[in-house]
């Protein structure tokens, strides 16, 4: 397993990361995803990824037991929240604690940042980062970041709220993949900004959950070396079986930094197909917005703007 450096954390992870939508999914039994978890483990998959929401709560729960006896202090474990208010954020935190069966996660981020409201929201002072610095002093959380997918202005628009309010992330995560420099990219407008402040990369959708296969342009080991070349800390992969598990592990083993050329040869072959988005459903659909379909979650606007509204 290769290991990199989280940002200015200091933090040694796996340059492959767990992603913890697939453990909770429908077809995949408990059984098989505590197996999963250890087994990626066992062979130095030390990035735990999870969220409040994924599969309403039963991630967090599997990996919760996959992570006792010993296993929760051999790991890095991430999640997400999906509440913009102070108030939701740290109920949803609390609920994620007791998910996980422990009483600290090592980065806890603000999940889907899609609106260009949404940093808004989160500084505001009776907002979510608000009670992420609360837990943070309480050693319920040691670090802090946030996750997007939509479009890379957005991430910048955070970034920069982010400073407004003197406050530094330590981790963005964000979809980076083999059609992603083609269209609306994140891998050049975000990537060199978080480089150069030397936060924490986490790459996510390499496969976009199988869609980029379709294009039928590039293998799954093609898009996992892709993402590994470029300077993330982690690459997050979803495992919904033993098999695809060995595929990341493979891709990891038989990584090799890519020359200029291969680059541009895998960025060729897959260019026509990617400049529309149409394998990147994520940026130009709501079909991964999962707080379009419950808003409840982010909870109720700042009472500032709340008041500004007409009786």
């Amino acid at each position: 397993m290769l290991y990199r450096t989280l940002g200015i954390t200091g933090e040694q992870v796996s340059a492959i990361g767990l992603g913890g939508w697939h453990l909770g999914l429908s077809f995949v039994d408990e059984a098989l995803s505590v197996r999963i978890v250890r087994s990626a483990v066992d062979r130095g998959i030390t990035f735990m990824d999870n969220s409040w929401d994924y599969n309403d709560g039963a991630s967090e729960k599997r990996m919760g037991k996959a992570l006792r006896d010993g296993y929760r202090d051999k790991v890095f474990l991430m999640t997400k929240i999906d509440g913009r208010s102070k108030k939701e954020a740290a109920r949803q935190l609390d609920e994620s604690l007791r998910r996980l069966q422990t009483d600290r996660i090592d980065l806890v981020q603000h999940h889907e940042v899609i609106r260009f409201e949404d940093p808004h929201r989160i500084f505001d002072d009776e907002g979510a980062n608000a009670a992420l610095l609360e837990a943070r002093k309480a050693g319920k959380v040691r670090y802090i970041g946030f996750t997007g997918h939509k479009d890379p202005h957005i991430h910048l628009h955070t970034l920069g709220v982010a400073r407004e309010h003197d406050f530094a992330f330590d981790a963005v995560q964000m979809p980076l993949n083999v059609m992603d420099a083609h269209y609306r990219s994140f891998e050049k407008l975000v990537l060199p900004e978080l480089v150069r402040h030397r936060i924490g990369i986490l790459g996510m959708k390499s496969m976009a959950n199988g869609i980029i296969l379709r294009s039928k342009t590039v293998t799954p080991v093609e898009c996992l070396h892709y993402a590994l070349n470029l300077p993330t800390s982690v690459v997050i992969t979803g495992c919904d079986s033993m098999e695809i598990l060995e595929q990341a592990l493979h891709a990891a083993r038989t990584f090799r930094p890519m020359s200029g050329a291969d680059v541009q040869a895998l960025l060729g072959k897959t260019k026509a197909s990617a400049l529309r988005g149409e394998f990147e459903p994520f940026k130009t659909s709501s079909i991964f917005d999962s707080t379009a379909t419950h808003p409840e979650w982010l909870g109720e606007e700042p009472p500032r703007v709340r008041e500004l509204m007409p009786n």
